[in-house]
């Protein structure tokens, strides 16, 4: 049986909520960001780092919402796991794009969705040195500010503008690099921008006609995809399957097809 829609005033009060904290949770790491910025763990290979700024930023996310829904499920990058018995979890990137935070590059951001149900219905992404956020509602489309997006039309493959990204463990990061050989010369062009909750509110906005990538995690897209599904965009996995850790695809109609086609035949979705 299908659930029943999340009601208009919850979603009204998910959204306050994940825009107040993603914009606290923007301005500490903003703000707060030591010049000697340490690394405080790592996470697959020494390479994929964890910062002190990632654990505070989550600490403030998850404190803030417990406040004020003290019911709800969590689950976070950087640890935070709790069921709750409310039917609302709330998935959290604290730093979407962590090494490049590391190294003073302006692509990150703070990513917070909410699911209800089991399925995703607020999304916000906070870019605070891009001074964007971009938000969606199931059902409500998708903004940034007051503007509301949309996906460009698609273009004749040959002319798409792609965005991807690569994991961090050595297996994967070269057979990504078999794929992007394979991708590159069919495409106009293709940009690595480190932060996967961008790229994904980049093909919202209209920046990006398409994106992929393999090796996500949930929190790395619950609140991007969201944002280009109302903007849009067709998002997925392998064909006929949602995203998934395997494979991410988001593209509009007409291109999202064989996109996802020409990946799956790659083996874009394994090592």
């Amino acid at each position: 049986m299908t659930p029943a829609p999340a009601p208009a005033p919850l979603l009204d009060e998910l959204l306050a909520l994940a825009l107040e904290a993603a914009r606290r949770a923007g301005a500490l790491l903003r703000d707060g960001r030591p010049d000697d910025l340490a690394v405080a763990a790592t996470k697959t290979s020494a390479i994929d780092v964890v910062t002190e700024m990632d654990i505070a930023a989550e600490k403030l996310i998850t404190g803030f919402l417990s406040e004020h829904r003290p019911q709800d499920g969590l689950l976070g990058e950087e640890g935070a796991a709790a069921p709750g018995t409310s039917g609302v979890r709330w998935v959290i990137d604290p730093l979407d794009g962590t090494v490049n935070y590391l190294y003073g590059l302006p692509s990150w951001a703070v990513s917070i969705a909410a699911e209800y149900e089991g399925e995703t219905v607020v999304g916000v992404v906070e870019a605070p040195l891009r001074g964007e956020t971009y938000r969606a509602v199931l059902g409500r489309g998708a903004h940034l500010g007051e503007r509301r997006l949309a996906v460009r039309t698609a273009p004749p493959f040959d002319q798409a503008l792609l965005g991807t990204g690569f994991g961090y463990v050595q297996a994967r990061r070269a057979h990504q690099a078999e794929v992007v050989r394979e991708v590159l010369p069919l495409v106009r062009d293709i940009r690595r921008g480190g932060s996967a909750a961008i790229d994904l509110c980049d093909v919202a906005a209209g920046r990006l006609d398409a994106y992929y990538e393999r090796g996500l995690n949930p929190w790395d897209h619950a609140a991007g995809a969201l944002i280009a599904r109302e903007a849009g965009a067709r998002t997925g996995g392998r064909p006929g399957e949602p995203e998934s850790g395997e494979l991410a695809v988001a593209a509009p109609e007409g291109l999202f097809e064989p996109l996802q086609d020409l990946l799956d035949r790659l083996g874009a979705w394994h090592d």
